[in-house]
């Protein structure tokens, strides 16, 4: 009776102790930083949060917290389009409780990443870079905790320019004003040495020429993203250049809007078809869409804000609770092995 006594004890303790260390690795591979029965803490830095699609982003984001209150919760920081302020951001959120940080870099030079990676993994937070371009994708390897959120600029800047060749193609005879079988158009550009900058110039051009059309660059101005800057800018070249203007082709609609609302002073873009000069952007944000339906704005290319959150939302949790980072996702890393791309398409109003 005493050795089935002993027996017992023996089984009993065996299943115990399995029960805690069993318990012990479930909690340490979920993660130790998240405090138990708390959200998850998540730093949500922009470059710029006046700009329009990354408002659109923010709104999806606070739906998403409203769903998932128990889950997550979102913090918004405004880097007020200076690295010194978003350095100081990151730097004092170091300190605090922070599960994982969601930033949109003023500056994407290589030796930005790197500085702003290097400080996050000496904490051990994941991280997750949104938009940096395929060149400086190596800075961002050596931290396993970090994770690239991307589109493919090149593909926006091809969209817009079959936007502009099917405008062409239908309306020949109004664009080309001086019946010279050559499309002068005025570009209007992000930040510069910016990878969405560079890539959407060059390919919507690209996306032109191989269509057969031939092209004239009257104007490049930078205008980074911003529309006053935009607006003031066109006033300037319209007044100089109007009569030679035949297309406008911004590298986001913020810029497209402010060059619209700029030819509407002169009498163009109000809906009269001959006295519409193609505008193109980028972003299919609520106004853009609204000026489009107008026949104000010729088109724009479309990032899908409510897709943008939902992966930037499940991927982070992934990251947070150690997860392969497109875990219960539709979405695949590509062949750098770090970044997960969201795709655009066209929209114009036919």
């Amino acid at each position: 009776m005493k050795n089935f006594k002993r027996v017992i004890i023996i089984i009993m303790s065996f299943i115990i102790n399995f029960i805690l260390i069993d318990g012990t690795s479930n909690s340490i591979n979920a993660n130790t930083r998240v405090s138990p029965g708390q959200p998850a803490k998540v730093a949500i830095i922009s470059f710029k949060t006046e700009a329009s699609y990354l408002s659109l982003v923010r709104k999806n984001l606070e739906r998403i917290q409203s769903e998932n209150s128990d889950k997550v919760e979102f913090t918004f920081f405004d880097s007020k389009d200076d690295e010194r302020v978003q350095n100081e951001i990151i730097d004092n959120l170091l300190q605090s409780q922070t599960d994982l940080f969601v930033i949109n870099l003023v500056n994407t030079s290589k030796n930005s990443i790197v500085a702003v990676i290097d400080k996050i993994k000496e904490k051990n937070v994941p991280v997750i870079l949104l938009n940096i371009a395929p060149s400086e994708i190596d800075s961002v390897k050596s931290y396993s905790k970090a994770v690239v959120i991307s589109t493919n600029e090149e593909q926006s800047g091809t969209l817009q320019g079959q936007i502009i060749v099917k405008a062409w193609n239908s309306n020949k005879e109004i664009i080309d004003k001086n019946k010279d079988n050559i499309l002068e158009y005025v570009m209007l550009t992000g930040y510069p040495n910016n990878y969405a900058t560079i890539a959407r110039t060059k390919y919507s051009i690209l996306a032109i020429n191989d269509a057969g059309i031939k092209t004239q660059e009257i104007a490049l101005r930078v205008a980074n993203f911003d529309r006053e800057l935009a607006r003031n800018t066109m006033d300037s070249l319209f007044l100089s250049q109007g009569d030679r203007i035949e297309a406008v082709i911004a590298n986001n609609d913020d810029m497209a809007i402010g060059a619209i609302e700029s030819l509407q002073k002169y009498g163009y873009n109000k809906g009269n078809k001959s006295m519409t000069i193609p505008v193109v952007g980028i972003g299919a944000t609520p106004q853009a869409q609204e000026l489009i339906k107008k026949g104000f704005m010729t088109g724009t290319v479309a990032e899908n804000p409510v897709i943008q959150a939902e992966v930037t939302y499940k991927i982070g949790m992934n990251l947070i609770y150690n997860k392969p980072p497109t875990d219960g996702t539709e979405y695949k890393v590509d062949e750098t092995g770090i970044t997960i791309n969201i795709p655009y398409k066209e929209y114009i109003f036919d």
